[in-house]
């Protein structure tokens, strides 16, 4: 089985293996009880833009190549004159990603960009929420192959959000390691 052929079949995989193995592994009674990805978030902070308004459209273009989607434009809620920071200021990007454009994108985070991070050993157990929902920090934007590395002006990191629709982190971790993610094992630190 090619490499291809394995990323675009995530969704496939979840419906015909996944649902089953979650049902006989928390003896689950119903199908629809089993966890499931409803939305993928990626989010940007750039302090840049309070002074530089061409770096927001730059790094917009670039989140758009990841995602698939254009990202909607953050702004500062609130003042804040330690920060130099006026409300209505746009300070980040956001990207809400579902259903096939969602699959896609976890299909490469779990597959390409995760095994392009330097000494990368699993992403760490321990950012979970709490309701069941994973986040993932990245401290560079080039691990994804669409970026070309010899374009890039300055590197930025950004923040992906896995929302799952259980409230259990145990079954949340056990539902993306079956996905693809790759978690540390327990004696490994950060």
């Amino acid at each position: 089985m090619s490499r291809i052929y394995r990323l675009m079949k995530l969704e496939e995989k979840y419906k015909k293996e996944i649902v089953s193995q979650l049902i006989e592994e928390f003896k689950m009674k119903n199908a629809l009880a089993v966890p499931r990805v409803t939305k993928v978030v990626i989010n940007v902070g750039l302090k840049e833009a309070i002074d530089d308004k061409g770096v927001l459209e730059k790094v917009s273009e670039g989140l758009a190549l990841i995602t698939g989607q254009m990202p909607k434009v953050c702004q500062a809620r609130k003042s804040i004159a330690g920060f130099k920071l006026r409300a209505g200021v746009p300070i980040g990007l956001m990207v809400s990603l579902r259903h096939k454009r969602m699959y896609a994108f976890l299909e490469k985070l779990f597959n390409i960009a995760l095994s392009r991070v330097k000494d990368f050993q699993g992403v760490s157990p321990g950012s979970f929420d709490g309701n069941g929902n994973y986040t993932l920090g990245l401290e560079e934007q080039i691990v994804f192959p669409e970026i070309d590395s010899a374009k890039i002006e300055k590197i930025h990191g950004l923040e992906v959000t896995i929302v799952t629709s259980t409230h259990d982190d145990k079954k949340a971790k056990r539902f993306l390691e079956l996905m693809g993610m790759s978690f540390k094992k327990n004696g490994e630190k950060k």
